[in-house]
């Protein structure tokens, strides 16, 4: 069965793209492009070598000027930001879910997607810009204009916001952990680091706001909300222990499962029919609203500020979507790489398609309503390896990394397409 994502939604510019039947009926996926084909990633990449991450990302920085991450110099130096540094190190020695999402925001490795601001520039300078744009608004340098690099920050202060606030931990659950004074778990210790992380994160989403209105453009104020209100929807999507950590719903045989209903993913909330029980429907429901509507919507704003045609807007919302989809299937297959972690994704790919064949498993999942650290991983990670889990989630990210570069097709041919071209590349299992 078909299932189209996109509709002729005038408000934001979009424009209605026939589905790919041999795409979405392997994916059932949210974001469809135009006669989608299974050809290979191609990339300009010297003497035929795979490209690193962290070259293909520095390179692709030169293109565009500069590092175009909010975590930039202006920022630091902030004294908002100096203010929530220096009383984050109170909680240095506590087992705050905070103190992990920033060392993760500053490590800038492949292990997290701090590249987005530099994708919607990269996307930015492939598609070029109208003609009747005044040169005071163009950053002539770099190629791109003042309001792109803007939107680019207010995308990555979205993102992070967003990953701030999740760092809150509810206090009315039984804490994990020792709780002796200043030991991890201390209530004192949880109480604060709630107090940094839901400021903080207001403080990222209030200039966010205020980036985005200073560009002067309903429309665009209107697609960005939307992706902002899918980052909200996907913390609320299936079943959650009593630290709102996600679980994977029970699968269900197909002869049991809901009919699937059109995703409208542009401006109107995803509908969920059809998304409980499905493996490959649940998780790409919940990265799409995790992820991959922000990216997707970023990328079709900025081709909007540019003043290019809504057909093209529309393949720059699913290459961006495509792309978030490609990235999340890397984060899944990390816990399994290498020797056997603590714990891992309950709600990965290679879990989930693992449940699906073997339904019984969802036992030890129940255990974890409470807490996800009640969990049996090493029996379900097992399970994982043991099963086609993992060949199935690579199979997943390659369609995902070949329906980005089809998109990137409709690009002119440029340094910024052969960068972007070049990430998808790294990004490939």
């Amino acid at each position: 069965m078909s299932f189209s994502c996109l509709r002729n939604v005038t408000r934001c510019g979009m424009v209605k793209v026939s589905p790919s039947g041999a795409l979405v009926s392997k994916l059932w996926g949210p974001c469809v492009a135009r006669e989608v084909q299974t050809s290979a990633p191609k990339a300009a990449v010297a003497h035929g070598t795979k490209p690193d991450w962290n070259r293909a990302v520095s390179e692709a920085e030169k293109i565009v000027g500069y590092p175009t991450s909010f975590l930039s110099l202006r920022w630091v130096l902030s004294d908002e930001i100096a203010n929530v540094a220096l009383h984050l190190r109170k909680l240095v020695g506590s087992n705050h879910p905070l103190l992990k999402t920033a060392k993760n925001l500053i490590y800038n490795g492949k292990n997290n997607m701090q590249a987005w601001g530099l994708i919607v520039l990269l996307v930015s300078k492939a598609a070029g810009h109208s003609p009747e744009i005044p040169d005071m608004e163009q950053d002539k340098a770099a190629g791109v204009l003042h309001s792109q690099r803007a939107l680019a920050e207010v995308t990555e202060m979205i993102r992070t916001s967003h990953l701030v606030h999740k760092g809150l931990v509810n206090m009315n659950a039984p804490q994990v952990g020792p709780g002796g004074p200043g030991g991890p778990g201390d209530p004192d210790d949880m109480m604060f680091g709630n107090k940094i992380a839901l400021l903080g994160g207001d403080y990222l989403l209030a200039n966010s706001c205020s980036e985005l209105a200073n560009l002067r453009n309903q429309e665009l104020v209107e697609l960005m909300s939307s992706a902002v209100r899918d980052l909200a929807e996907a913390e609320f999507l299936g079943e959650r222990d009593e630290q709102n950590n996600p679980l994977p719903s029970r699968p269900l045989p197909k002869d049991h499962m809901e009919a699937p209903l059109e995703w409208e993913c542009v401006l109107q909330p995803l509908p969920m029919g059809g998304v409980a029980g499905s493996a490959r429907r649940e998780w790409a429901a919940r990265h799409v609203l995790a992820a991959g509507a922000l990216l997707g919507k970023s990328c079709s704003a900025t081709l909007k500020l540019a003043g290019h045609a809504p057909a093209l807007q529309t393949q720059g919302y699913l290459f961006g979507c495509h792309l978030a989809l490609a990235w999340q299937p890397f984060l899944d297959l990390e816990a399994f790489s290498g020797p056997e972690p603590r714990s891992f994704s309950l709600v990965g790919a290679p879990l989930a398609f693992t449940l699906q064949a073997r339904p019984e498993l969802y036992e030890l999942i129940e255990q974890g309503r409470r807490s996800v650290h009640d969990v049996d991983y090493h029996k379900l990670y097992e399970a994982v390896v043991a099963g086609d889990g993992i060949e199935q989630t690579k199979q997943l990210q390659r369609e995902h990394i070949r329906a980005a570069s089809h998109v990137l097709d409709s690009f002119p041919n440029c340094d910024a397409r052969t960068a972007l071209a070049n990430i998808i590349v790294a990004m490939h299992p």
